[in-house]
């Protein structure tokens, strides 16, 4: 059977998010010490939520395709023959096949949580200067 291949492009930004998450988690009490700076760490954690839930979607649906598909395989020597080709095989090769959306999905991502998270970083300051305005 054919090893399953890493999909670097989509495993490093994984690791990368989580990294982040993890040491803004442990810094969280330095982080939120003051108002005014509140709303960009949490933009900025939610980016790095954001990114990990699309890239690693992407990641964990390139592994499960690549282990559906190779399911098929019922003589292990990494090749498909007649007797393996069946409509279920035709659909799951389409599913690997068929991955532009997976493979770019490290710079989908960045485009869209760094939108998502503009929006609350400037609706997040907006209520802070009403806030503070008010008092």
């Amino acid at each position: 059977m054919k090893e399953i291949s890493l999909p670097y492009h989509l495993i490093i930004p994984t690791i990368i998010s989580i990294l982040i998450l993890g040491i803004l988690f442990y810094k969280r009490k330095k982080l939120f010490i003051n108002d005014k700076n509140k709303v960009f760490w949490i933009s900025v954690i939610l980016f790095f939520c954001i990114y990990l839930l699309i890239v690693g979607n992407a990641t964990y649906t390139h592994y499960s395709t690549n282990i559906l598909l190779q399911s098929f395989d019922l003589n292990k020597d990494g090749n498909f023959n007649t007797a393996e080709i069946t409509p279920e095989f035709n659909i799951a090769m389409r599913n690997v096949i068929s991955d532009t959306g997976r493979n770019f999905s490290f710079i989908t991502g960045l485009l869209f949580s760094g939108i998502i998270t503009s929006f609350v970083y400037v609706i997040g300051t907006k209520i802070n200067q009403y806030k503070n305005n008010k008092l």
